[in-house]
């Protein structure tokens, strides 16, 4: 992560002491165990796949995203920490030990969300859960429009944009939403050691000619919290990239806590490094944590 940090430029920001606190992330995912990282992080944990009441996570991917949005370190002496430390987590297993999930799961957990973000104050949904365009068109779009009411509800949603690429219109659902803020990968151009092909992240325009995704971060062998023991372990992909932008979008809003998502995404995009010319058209740009931070 402290790699992650660089290549974001994130360093002015923890300079000022930002952190998150306050702010909570929903995380739609695996679920998340009880990494010593992520202790007294994790202030509700809703199972919509087997009912159960304590935390765990089957699979590990929901445990990684976590440690990216807000591990505080511990069991690496600090080495490797999230990007919002001091942002809490409302965590919402959708998906099953392998990694796979039902629409309707899906839809049941962003419902419950809506009726409960103000309790556990939650300001950011970190959405690395997606669906190809295409299959069930009335569930895809149910689900797109429960995302989109969330927005409008004022939580920020960031969601992945899937490792489909690198064809055009491969940008997964709900990433292709107008409102929401969708992540590709920044350096998916060299093959990472996970399994993933050069060019994976999903890419744009979307059916309706929309400019997917917004935002590149970092996501090839990112390495965060592992879902067995106290240990930390590499992974790839778009879902990895997504939590960085979230982090970010954590810190900008303990800065700022009036910060609305449509006032966010707009500074979001002002503040980006602009990519090269062959993505000049296809993304706003790359993510910059400290241009971001001096513009709320």
């Amino acid at each position: 992560m402290y790699r992650v940090k660089e290549l974001v430029h994130a360093k002015k920001v923890y300079q000022r002491g930002l952190t998150g606190r306050g702010i909570g992330i929903a995380v739609l995912d695996t679920g998340v165990s009880l990494h010593p990282d992520l202790l007294n992080r994790t202030v509700v944990f809703r199972d919509f796949i087997h009912g159960r009441s304590s935390p765990y996570d089957d699979n590990g991917h929901g445990t990684h995203i976590a440690g990216i949005l807000c591990g505080n370190g511990s069991a690496s002496q600090g080495a490797i920490t999230g990007m919002a430390p001091g942002a809490h987590l409302v965590c919402l297993k959708v998906l099953d030990e392998q990694g796979n999930g039902d629409i309707d799961d899906v839809i049941k957990a962003l419902r419950w969300l809506r009726d409960n973000y103000r309790k556990y104050k939650v300001r950011l949904l970190n959405f690395s859960v997606g669906y190809l365009p295409g299959g069930n068109k009335k569930d895809q779009q149910m689900l797109l429009d429960t995302v989109d009411e969330l927005w409008d509800e004022g939580i920020m949603v960031i969601t992945a944009a899937g490792n489909n690429g690198p064809g055009k219109n491969t940008v997964t659902v709900p990433g292709i939403s107008r409102k929401v803020v969708t992540v590709g990968c920044s350096d998916d151009g060299s093959l990472g050691r996970n399994g993933y092909y050069t060019g994976f992240s999903g890419k744009g325009p979307t059916a309706c000619c929309i400019v997917k995704p917004e935002i590149l971060a970092p996501g090839t062998n990112i390495r965060s919290l592992s879902h067995k023991g106290n240990g930390y372990v590499e992974k790839s992909g778009t879902s990895m990239a997504a939590p960085i932008v979230c982090g970010a979008m954590a810190l900008a809003m303990e800065w700022d806590p009036q910060l609305t998502p449509s006032l966010l995404k707009l500074q979001l995009y002002e503040s980006v490094d602009r990519p090269k010319e062959e993505y000049a058209r296809k993304v706003w740009g790359i993510l910059n944590v400290d241009n971001l931070i001096e513009m709320v």
